[in-house]
């Protein structure tokens, strides 16, 4: 493992000196070059060990990845790689949050105040998921649903693509979002495990690390280094900052895979449902009009769920919604009767 620690502080360091070279902030320029200088040292640690158990460190070469990533640095600028340098372990991505003089978030001054302001971000987070979950099985079954109609009027065919496109919609939403929570997961542990070796293996230079964060993003050097030793008094307090300052992440909110994959899917299929209402009432020759007018409703009523979220009228972000969600059901409709024309 030593090994392995060794080479990933080396490649921190060279992204660092990447990041620095690219970076137009002086501040956070001279922050990424004093965080390489750190890396360079703490993989002199992991040296040191190494050779103690009679081992040898190998010349040091950056992987492909890694070389990849400075290439698109180059290009894009470290801000727009911030979740990429995150995982190629490239810590003071924080400071692109912005710093403590300029509104925002304010900075911690004091022990007590670290984490306070994590608290309550994510209120609201899961409900508009499951808003824009819905919408997007509403939207996506009531367009498949238009589309097949307008090539045939047979309601067993129109009933049978509805249902198949809700099922097909529910698994590969549930699916997808299973694999990225559990790759985003396992990305977050295994950054926070590392993190917790370091903190145990080279205290003062993570606080160091820490300290020099704080002071990029706004605090005074005394500041920022009495925030950073105080938070080091407490190992598990320390690591939850750590995560959070130098990651971007919080350790309490790493998400369940099978949580996030069973509520996709439970929120598409409740939106891929509304279309099909109308078959459970035997609409007979007005199933169409039927269908129109249940998923025009169920359109308004989202469009002015989410603007709990923007802000924005109610009534505007309902009549939004129907707009878009009705010139999709009309073009699809539309492209079905042509091709359904084209095909008999």
């Amino acid at each position: 493992m030593s090994i392995q620690n060794w080479f990933e502080e080396k490649q921190s360091a060279w992204l660092y000196r990447i990041v620095t070279r690219a970076e137009p902030d002086p501040v956070k320029s001279t922050l990424f070059a004093e965080l390489a200088d750190m890396a360079e040292s703490q993989a002199r640690i992991w040296q040191q060990q190494i050779e103690r158990a009679g081992g040898q460190v190998p010349e040091f070469r950056p992987g492909l990845r890694a070389r990849l990533v400075a290439r698109l640095i180059g290009v894009l600028g470290p801000h727009a790689l911030r979740p990429v340098l995150v995982a190629m372990k490239v810590r003071g991505m924080s400071v692109y949050r912005g710093v403590a003089v300029h509104g925002g978030h304010p900075m911690p001054t004091s022990v007590g105040e670290v984490g306070h302001r994590h608290k309550g971000v994510e209120t609201g987070g899961n409900l508009r998921a499951a808003v824009f979950g819905v919408n997007d099985g509403l939207v996506s079954n009531a367009a498949l649903i238009m589309g097949v109609a307008g090539a045939t009027q047979e309601p067993k065919v129109v009933l049978l693509t509805g249902i198949a496109g809700l099922l097909a919609g529910a698994f590969s939403m549930a699916a997808g979002e299973y694999v990225s929570m559990r790759s985003q997961r396992e990305l977050f542990e295994y950054q926070i495990a590392l993190e917790r070796e370091e903190l145990e293996e080279y205290p003062i230079e993570e606080q160091e690390e820490l300290a020099l964060i704080y002071k990029a993003r706004g605090l005074s050097k005394q500041q920022a280094d009495e925030v950073a030793a105080g938070l080091m008094k407490n190992s598990q307090q320390a690591l939850d900052t750590l995560a959070r300052e130098e990651l971007g992440l919080n350790p309490d909110e790493l998400g369940s895979p099978w949580g996030a994959a069973l509520s996709s899917f439970v929120a598409f299929a409740a939106g891929g449902l509304v279309p099909l209402l109308p078959f459970l009432f035997g609409a007979g020759p007005y199933l169409l009009t039927a269908i129109v007018i249940v998923t025009g409703a169920a359109l308004f009523g989202v469009g002015a769920t989410l603007s709990l979220f923007t802000g924005k009228a109610a009534w505007w972000s309902g009549l939004r919604m129907v707009l878009i969600g009705g010139a999709a059901g009309l073009a699809t409709y539309l492209i079905g009767g042509l091709m359904g024309g084209l095909l008999t």
